[in-house]
Protein backbone atom coordinates (compact mmCIF):
# COMPACT_ATOMS: atom_id res chain seq x y z
CA UNK A 1 0.00 0.00 0.00
CA UNK A 2 2.66 1.98 0.64
CA UNK A 3 4.00 1.49 -2.87
CA UNK A 4 1.09 2.32 -3.96
CA UNK A 5 0.59 5.87 -2.23
CA UNK A 6 3.91 7.08 -3.50
CA UNK A 7 3.00 6.59 -7.35
CA UNK A 8 -0.28 7.22 -6.76
CA UNK A 9 -0.66 9.89 -3.96
CA UNK A 10 -3.87 10.07 -1.52
CA UNK A 11 -6.92 10.02 -4.39
CA UNK A 12 -8.37 6.67 -5.15
CA UNK A 13 -8.25 7.05 -8.84
CA UNK A 14 -5.32 9.06 -10.42
CA UNK A 15 -7.07 12.70 -11.12
CA UNK A 16 -4.77 14.83 -13.43
CA UNK A 17 -4.43 19.02 -12.38
CA UNK A 18 -5.74 20.94 -15.15
CA UNK A 19 -2.91 22.63 -17.67
CA UNK A 20 -3.23 26.81 -17.78
CA UNK A 21 -1.76 28.18 -21.27
CA UNK A 22 0.80 30.85 -19.77
CA UNK A 23 2.40 33.56 -21.52
CA UNK A 24 6.09 34.70 -21.56
CA UNK A 25 5.09 37.87 -19.30
CA UNK A 26 4.46 35.38 -16.92
CA UNK A 27 7.65 34.05 -16.27
CA UNK A 28 8.90 37.79 -15.47
CA UNK A 29 6.20 38.06 -13.27
CA UNK A 30 6.86 34.91 -11.44
CA UNK A 31 10.92 36.01 -10.96
CA UNK A 32 9.38 39.31 -9.75
CA UNK A 33 7.43 37.34 -7.59
CA UNK A 34 10.02 34.88 -6.55
CA UNK A 35 12.56 37.83 -5.39
CA UNK A 36 9.83 39.99 -3.54
CA UNK A 37 9.16 36.20 -1.70
CA UNK A 38 13.16 36.40 -1.31
CA UNK A 39 13.18 39.67 -0.26
CA UNK A 40 10.78 38.67 2.38
CA UNK A 41 12.35 35.97 3.64
CA UNK A 42 15.91 36.62 2.95
CA UNK A 43 17.52 34.70 6.08
CA UNK A 44 15.76 31.64 5.50
CA UNK A 45 16.60 31.34 1.91
CA UNK A 46 20.45 31.85 2.84
CA UNK A 47 20.08 29.34 5.44
CA UNK A 48 18.41 26.67 3.11
CA UNK A 49 21.18 27.49 0.26
CA UNK A 50 23.99 27.34 2.49
CA UNK A 51 24.53 24.34 0.71
CA UNK A 52 25.22 25.36 -2.39
CA UNK A 53 28.40 27.32 -1.87
CA UNK A 54 29.71 24.98 0.04
CA UNK A 55 29.09 21.97 -2.36
CA UNK A 56 31.02 24.33 -5.26
CA UNK A 57 34.01 24.78 -2.81
CA UNK A 58 34.03 20.84 -2.36
CA UNK A 59 33.90 20.43 -6.37
CA UNK A 60 36.43 22.75 -6.93
CA UNK A 61 38.37 20.50 -4.38
CA UNK A 62 38.14 17.88 -6.47
CA UNK A 63 39.58 19.10 -9.45
CA UNK A 64 42.32 19.06 -7.85
CA UNK A 65 43.37 15.73 -8.20
CA UNK A 66 43.89 15.70 -12.27
CA UNK A 67 41.74 12.59 -12.92
CA UNK A 68 38.62 13.78 -11.90
CA UNK A 69 39.39 17.50 -13.40
CA UNK A 70 37.76 16.92 -16.59
CA UNK A 71 34.73 15.92 -14.88
CA UNK A 72 34.75 19.97 -13.02
CA UNK A 73 32.44 21.01 -15.73
CA UNK A 74 29.91 17.90 -15.81
CA UNK A 75 29.86 18.14 -12.24
CA UNK A 76 29.05 22.08 -12.06
CA UNK A 77 26.55 22.08 -14.97
CA UNK A 78 25.08 18.69 -14.00
CA UNK A 79 24.29 20.08 -10.31
CA UNK A 80 21.54 21.72 -11.28
CA UNK A 81 19.55 18.66 -12.17
CA UNK A 82 19.17 17.81 -8.36
CA UNK A 83 18.46 21.94 -7.67
CA UNK A 84 14.63 21.29 -7.38
CA UNK A 85 14.96 18.36 -4.88
CA UNK A 86 16.72 20.99 -2.56
CA UNK A 87 14.04 23.60 -3.28
CA UNK A 88 11.01 22.04 -1.93
CA UNK A 89 11.52 24.32 1.63
CA UNK A 90 11.50 27.28 -0.39
CA UNK A 91 8.01 26.10 -2.04
CA UNK A 92 6.60 25.64 1.39
CA UNK A 93 7.91 29.02 2.76
CA UNK A 94 5.99 30.40 -0.65
CA UNK A 95 2.91 28.32 -0.22
CA UNK A 96 2.95 29.73 3.41
CA UNK A 97 3.23 33.22 2.48
CA UNK A 98 1.15 32.90 -0.56
CA UNK A 99 -1.61 31.54 2.46
CA UNK A 100 -0.98 35.01 4.90
CA UNK A 101 0.95 32.52 7.07
CA UNK A 102 3.74 32.49 9.67
CA UNK A 103 6.83 31.87 7.26
CA UNK A 104 9.71 31.73 9.69
CA UNK A 105 11.91 29.76 8.40
CA UNK A 106 11.53 26.73 10.30
CA UNK A 107 8.84 25.77 8.17
CA UNK A 108 11.01 25.05 5.00
CA UNK A 109 11.36 21.57 7.27
CA UNK A 110 7.74 20.72 6.73
CA UNK A 111 8.21 18.87 4.41
CA UNK A 112 9.44 15.97 6.44
CA UNK A 113 6.64 15.17 7.94
CA UNK A 114 4.76 15.65 4.45
CA UNK A 115 2.39 12.80 3.38
CA UNK A 116 3.75 13.48 0.11
CA UNK A 117 7.88 13.00 1.37
CA UNK A 118 8.13 9.26 0.26
CA UNK A 119 7.13 10.51 -3.56
CA UNK A 120 8.89 13.75 -3.38
CA UNK A 121 12.01 10.87 -2.47
CA UNK A 122 11.10 9.09 -5.35
CA UNK A 123 11.07 11.67 -7.76
CA UNK A 124 14.54 12.96 -5.85
CA UNK A 125 16.28 9.90 -6.60
CA UNK A 126 15.10 9.61 -10.27
CA UNK A 127 16.93 13.15 -10.69
CA UNK A 128 19.81 12.11 -9.27
CA UNK A 129 19.70 9.25 -11.38
CA UNK A 130 19.62 11.49 -14.34
CA UNK A 131 22.65 13.26 -13.09
CA UNK A 132 24.46 10.27 -12.31
CA UNK A 133 24.14 9.46 -15.88
CA UNK A 134 25.52 12.85 -17.12
CA UNK A 135 28.07 12.09 -15.29
CA UNK A 136 28.74 8.72 -16.71
CA UNK A 137 28.03 10.20 -20.25
CA UNK A 138 30.30 13.03 -19.85
CA UNK A 139 33.36 10.34 -18.28
CA UNK A 140 32.67 7.74 -21.24
CA UNK A 141 32.76 10.83 -24.04
CA UNK A 142 36.40 12.08 -22.62
CA UNK A 143 38.03 8.83 -22.78
CA UNK A 144 36.89 7.91 -26.21
CA UNK A 145 38.25 11.30 -27.33
CA UNK A 146 41.15 11.49 -24.85
CA UNK A 147 41.94 7.83 -23.58
CA UNK A 148 42.15 6.61 -20.19
CA UNK A 149 45.08 8.23 -18.23
CA UNK A 150 44.25 11.40 -16.71
CA UNK A 151 45.65 14.89 -18.10
CA UNK A 152 49.07 15.40 -16.53
CA UNK A 153 48.17 19.26 -15.21
CA UNK A 154 45.95 21.79 -15.89
CA UNK A 155 47.58 23.47 -18.82
CA UNK A 156 47.47 20.42 -20.66
CA UNK A 157 44.13 19.97 -20.28
CA UNK A 158 43.05 23.30 -21.22
CA UNK A 159 45.41 22.91 -24.14
CA UNK A 160 43.68 19.98 -24.69
CA UNK A 161 40.34 21.02 -24.94
CA UNK A 162 40.90 24.34 -26.94
CA UNK A 163 43.59 23.50 -29.39
CA UNK A 164 42.82 20.42 -30.86
CA UNK A 165 39.88 18.74 -32.85
CA UNK A 166 39.39 16.13 -29.79
CA UNK A 167 38.76 18.77 -27.74
CA UNK A 168 36.30 20.71 -29.98
CA UNK A 169 34.52 17.58 -30.57
CA UNK A 170 34.59 17.08 -26.47
CA UNK A 171 33.05 20.69 -26.52
CA UNK A 172 30.41 20.26 -29.41
CA UNK A 173 29.35 16.59 -27.84
CA UNK A 174 29.34 17.60 -24.04
CA UNK A 175 27.17 20.35 -24.34
CA UNK A 176 25.02 18.58 -26.92
CA UNK A 177 24.61 15.60 -24.36
CA UNK A 178 24.21 17.79 -21.37
CA UNK A 179 21.79 20.03 -23.02
CA UNK A 180 19.39 16.36 -23.61
CA UNK A 181 19.85 15.27 -20.05
CA UNK A 182 18.67 19.01 -19.38
CA UNK A 183 15.81 18.90 -21.04
CA UNK A 184 14.87 15.33 -19.32
CA UNK A 185 14.68 17.14 -16.21
CA UNK A 186 13.28 20.12 -17.06
CA UNK A 187 10.52 17.89 -18.25
CA UNK A 188 9.73 15.77 -15.47
CA UNK A 189 10.38 18.09 -12.95
CA UNK A 190 9.46 21.68 -14.37
CA UNK A 191 6.29 21.96 -11.65
CA UNK A 192 5.83 18.34 -10.27
CA UNK A 193 8.18 19.40 -7.01
CA UNK A 194 5.57 22.64 -6.15
CA UNK A 195 2.76 20.48 -7.01
CA UNK A 196 3.75 17.48 -4.20
CA UNK A 197 4.33 19.96 -1.86
CA UNK A 198 0.92 21.36 -2.70
CA UNK A 199 -0.81 18.57 -3.08
CA UNK A 200 -1.25 14.56 -2.22
CA UNK A 201 -1.09 13.42 -5.72
CA UNK A 202 1.64 10.82 -5.81
CA UNK A 203 5.25 11.04 -8.45
CA UNK A 204 3.10 9.58 -11.11
CA UNK A 205 0.20 12.18 -11.30
CA UNK A 206 3.46 14.75 -10.30
CA UNK A 207 5.22 13.73 -13.49
CA UNK A 208 2.54 13.39 -16.28
CA UNK A 209 1.51 16.62 -14.87
CA UNK A 210 4.94 18.63 -15.55
CA UNK A 211 5.10 16.31 -19.05
CA UNK A 212 1.91 18.24 -19.70
CA UNK A 213 3.12 21.76 -18.61
CA UNK A 214 5.50 21.42 -20.94
CA UNK A 215 3.89 20.28 -23.82
CA UNK A 216 0.80 22.70 -23.44
CA UNK A 217 3.60 25.81 -23.06
CA UNK A 218 6.67 24.91 -25.57
CA UNK A 219 8.00 27.51 -25.78
CA UNK A 220 7.64 29.18 -22.86
CA UNK A 221 8.92 26.50 -20.57
CA UNK A 222 12.13 26.68 -23.23
CA UNK A 223 12.29 30.09 -22.15
CA UNK A 224 12.25 29.21 -18.64
CA UNK A 225 14.88 26.55 -18.81
CA UNK A 226 17.43 28.89 -20.64
CA UNK A 227 16.67 31.48 -18.06
CA UNK A 228 17.38 28.99 -15.20
CA UNK A 229 20.45 28.21 -16.86
CA UNK A 230 21.65 31.86 -17.57
CA UNK A 231 21.19 32.64 -13.65
CA UNK A 232 22.63 29.66 -12.87
CA UNK A 233 25.71 30.06 -14.58
CA UNK A 234 25.98 34.04 -13.12
CA UNK A 235 25.36 32.65 -9.72
CA UNK A 236 28.15 30.57 -10.22
CA UNK A 237 30.54 33.19 -10.63
CA UNK A 238 32.70 33.65 -8.38
CA UNK A 239 32.80 30.25 -6.85
CA UNK A 240 29.47 29.70 -6.51
CA UNK A 241 28.79 31.47 -3.94
CA UNK A 242 25.92 33.67 -5.88
CA UNK A 243 24.10 30.47 -5.83
CA UNK A 244 23.12 31.67 -2.09
CA UNK A 245 20.76 34.19 -3.92
CA UNK A 246 20.01 32.77 -7.30
CA UNK A 247 18.90 29.56 -6.15
CA UNK A 248 16.65 30.81 -3.45
CA UNK A 249 15.21 33.31 -6.31
CA UNK A 250 14.28 30.54 -8.06
CA UNK A 251 13.07 28.64 -5.94
CA UNK A 252 10.27 30.88 -5.15
CA UNK A 253 9.66 31.80 -8.85
CA UNK A 254 9.32 28.53 -9.26
CA UNK A 255 6.32 27.92 -6.89
CA UNK A 256 4.71 31.18 -8.37
CA UNK A 257 5.52 29.73 -12.00
CA UNK A 258 3.55 26.50 -10.32
CA UNK A 259 0.44 28.02 -9.28
CA UNK A 260 0.12 29.85 -12.66
CA UNK A 261 0.82 26.97 -14.90
CA UNK A 262 -1.36 24.43 -13.15
CA UNK A 263 -5.10 24.40 -11.36
CA UNK A 264 -4.56 21.53 -8.44
CA UNK A 265 -7.63 22.52 -6.85
CA UNK A 266 -9.40 19.21 -6.85
CA UNK A 267 -6.92 16.86 -6.08
CA UNK A 268 -5.75 16.51 -1.68
CA UNK A 269 -3.89 19.48 -0.01
CA UNK A 270 -1.58 19.11 2.07
CA UNK A 271 -2.41 20.41 5.41
CA UNK A 272 -0.12 23.22 6.99
CA UNK A 273 2.06 22.92 10.33
CA UNK A 274 1.01 25.00 12.89
CA UNK A 275 3.87 27.03 14.88
CA UNK A 276 4.50 25.37 17.64
CA UNK A 277 6.77 25.70 21.49
CA UNK A 278 7.93 22.59 22.85
CA UNK A 279 8.74 19.14 22.44
CA UNK A 280 9.33 18.29 19.01
CA UNK A 281 9.02 15.23 16.86
CA UNK A 282 12.39 13.40 15.38
CA UNK A 283 10.97 14.58 11.98
CA UNK A 284 11.23 18.06 13.51
CA UNK A 285 15.40 17.46 13.24
CA UNK A 286 17.25 19.37 12.74
CA UNK A 287 14.64 22.45 13.09
CA UNK A 288 14.64 21.21 17.18
CA UNK A 289 18.54 22.21 17.86
CA UNK A 290 17.24 26.16 17.29
CA UNK A 291 14.92 28.03 19.93
CA UNK A 292 12.39 30.42 18.75
CA UNK A 293 12.79 33.52 20.89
Amino acid sequence: MAQIHIIGGASERLELPVIRKIGFGDLSDALAKGWDDFSAMPSHAIFLCLIYPLVGIFLIGLAFGYSVLPLLFPLAAGFALIGPVAAVGLYELSRRRESGLDSNWTHAFDVLRSSSLPAIGALGLLLMGIFLAWLGSAQALYQTLFGYLPPTSYSQFIQDVFTTSAGWKLIFWGNLIGFCFAVWALVISAVSFPLLVDRDVGAAVAITTSVRAVAANPGVMAAWGFIVAALLLLGSLPAFMGLAVVMPVLGHATWHLYRKTVDASLSPEIGFRSTQSGRHHVADFPVSLFTRW
